[in-house]
């Protein structure tokens, strides 16, 4: 199999050392708007750099996985689906809905596959919880909680081309809240703080955000981020029925520390950041890409999945404008 990879940058250098170990892909070509960096990982890893995406896309590929920007990711799913090809691409397809609904009718009208990476469906942790409320362990679901914690923020030239902190980092919590509860989120209230670092409130973006979600079912949901977690990479997911209660990402590596007596003690070694938490995930959601590539599995995660998830934090992107509660149906999505 022959993928080309388009994004040379830390998840996309991930990501690519990912496919060249994997042993059902013989050949891997990428590409970055910047040559230097393509050449420079493509060196590392006994792949061929491309000098540009239009270079990339003359390949005879099977398949293209998409790590760029942001800004060119719709684009670039259009020209893989144009191209016959399926494609993963990290999260998100696009930054609106209007744009998301572009990209996601090119790829019906292809005909073609599109996986999405939200990895926390790959997670050991979030599976076993996914069966445990499915199996009706939990008993009648009336509470989940919700945490992501970043440890230190982006770089301030990302902030304005990131869609903002409900977009860019609390869709994973969005996405997985309903691929674990199999439930829908209905509405929305939504609030956020840019108190911190001046380049927060210069992006027009918060560094801490909180939204109440309601499901289909009448469950709440409660979901918090932040940019700057000085103890850590915190992502946990609290799960509460009428008969039992778990929790996701609670392990000896977890930046929380007991003030009990009894409490167990400080993580000794906390989860510095994404790739060292979710290492794993990543590496079994581009297996499935591979064996989805092959027609040897189903897509765990296409676009339209992309657009629930994006649907969610839109409405929580307007309800913290507007202070107010919001329907995710809405009519003017």
């Amino acid at each position: 199999m022959r993928i080309g990879l388009i994004g040379t940058g830390r998840i996309g250098s991930f990501h690519a050392g990912v496919l060249a170990r994997h042993p059902e892909v013989e050949s891997l070509v990428v590409a970055d708007a910047d040559a230097t960096r393509a050449a420079g990982v493509a060196g590392a890893l006994g792949a061929e750099a491309a000098p540009d995406v239009t270079a990339l896309f003359g390949h005879a590929l099977d398949a293209v996985v998409i790590t760029s920007a942001t800004a060119a990711h719709a684009e670039l799913i259009a020209r893989a689906a144009a191209a016959g090809l399926p494609a993963f691409c990290e999260k998100p397809i696009a930054l609106d809905v209007p744009g998301t609904r572009i990209a996601l009718a090119a790829v019906a009208e292809a005909g073609t596959e599109l996986q999405l990476g939200f990895m926390r469906r790959f997670d050991a942790g979030y599976g076993a919880a996914r069966e445990a409320v499915r199996s009706g362990r939990l008993g009648r679901l009336h509470t989940v909680r919700a945490v992501t914690s970043d440890p230190e923020p982006p770089p301030a030239a990302y902030l304005p081309l990131s869609g903002g902190l409900f977009r860019d980092c609390l869709v994973h919590d969005f996405d997985i809240v309903r691929w674990v509860t199999g439930r829908e989120v209905v509405e929305v209230y939504a609030t956020g703080s840019d108190a911190g670092p001046a380049m927060f409130r210069e992006a027009g973006d918060v560094s801490t955000a909180a939204a109440l979600l309601t499901l289909d079912d009448g469950t709440l949901v409660t979901a918090t981020a932040t940019r700057r977690n000085g103890a850590g990479y915190d992502v946990r997911m609290e799960l509460a029925g009428d008969r039992d209660q778990i929790a996701v990402g609670l392990d000896d590596r977890t930046p929380l520390t007991s003030v009990e007596p009894q409490g167990p003690a400080a993580p000794g070694k906390p989860w510095p950041g994404f790739l060292e938490r979710f290492a794993a995930a990543y590496e079994a959601e581009l297996d499935a890409f591979v064996r989805l590539v092959r027609g040897e599995g189903a897509n765990p995660c296409d676009g339209r999945e992309a657009l629930a998830a994006l649907r969610i934090a839109e409405a929580c992107e307007r309800s913290r404008r507007e202070r107010r509660p919001v329907r995710v149906d809405d009519a003017t999505w």
